[in-house]
């Protein structure tokens, strides 16, 4: 049985999580729960009208520099075609992967709400967007969380053929460089596994979390 939750930030262990991975409800959208889920293992989900914490059993995840690159893309990686930038458009990244539903989904659980704490996360230095552009338009992007030395990143947009995977590709070579030990993509789905993403036991996921949240953390960017 899923945990409720108060007032306070708390969260019980991961591993009372249910089989589909719902471990609570309840609670709010504070800025700083939403950190301290992460911090955790555990990531938000809103599902209609109930707010639902998971920490699924299964955790679909990337080592950076471990990614599938076609020889296609590699063309496109290196053509000069699209431009990365990081963090200097992330309002207008959450704006539009909020526009496209996720497959297999009739919506988008990105309301307003969750779009106001991640950018305040964002305003933190908590949450980053890395951004495809091309001749001075936003085309492509995704955003995310660094917790310590993992990255979960959360969603992915284009209005470009291949300006979503540009972003995704120069994200884990860039995660790479910076020495992340991790990109948590959260849960399975065909796309991420067709770019090298794979699932990982829950307890695998939680000690490199925890490890990875000890000392200094590395920078998505200076």
């Amino acid at each position: 049985m899923p945990y409720q939750l108060g007032p306070e930030h708390i969260f019980p262990p991961v591993d009372r999580a249910d089989r589909d991975g719902i471990l609570a409800f309840g609670g709010d959208l504070d800025p700083d729960r939403v950190a301290a889920a992460y911090r955790e293992g555990i990531f938000p989900w809103p599902s209609g009208r109930m707010l639902l914490w998971y920490a699924p059993a299964k955790r679909m995840v990337l080592r950076p520099g471990g990614a599938n690159i076609s020889r296609s893309m590699r063309k496109v990686l290196t053509s000069g075609r699209f431009e990365l930038r990081i963090n200097t458009a992330f309002a207008e990244v959450i704006k539009m992967c909020s526009k496209v539903p996720r497959e297999g989904q009739p919506g988008t659980w990105i309301s307003p709400k969750i779009r106001h704490v991640y950018t305040e996360l964002h305003k933190q230095g908590i949450a980053h967007s890395f951004e495809t552009w091309r001749e001075g338009k936003l085309v492509g992007g995704l955003y995310g969380l660094a917790t310590g030395k993992v990255f979960s990143g959360e969603s992915m947009f284009h209005t470009e053929s291949d300006a979503s995977k540009f972003a995704f590709f120069e994200m884990q070579r860039i995660l790479f460089e910076r020495k992340f030990d991790l990109i948590d993509c959260q849960v399975h789905n065909e796309h991420l596994a067709s770019l090298g993403a794979k699932e990982m036991s829950r307890n695998d996921f939680m000690r490199i979390l925890t490890k990875g949240q000890e000392g200094e953390a590395p920078t998505v960017v200076d």
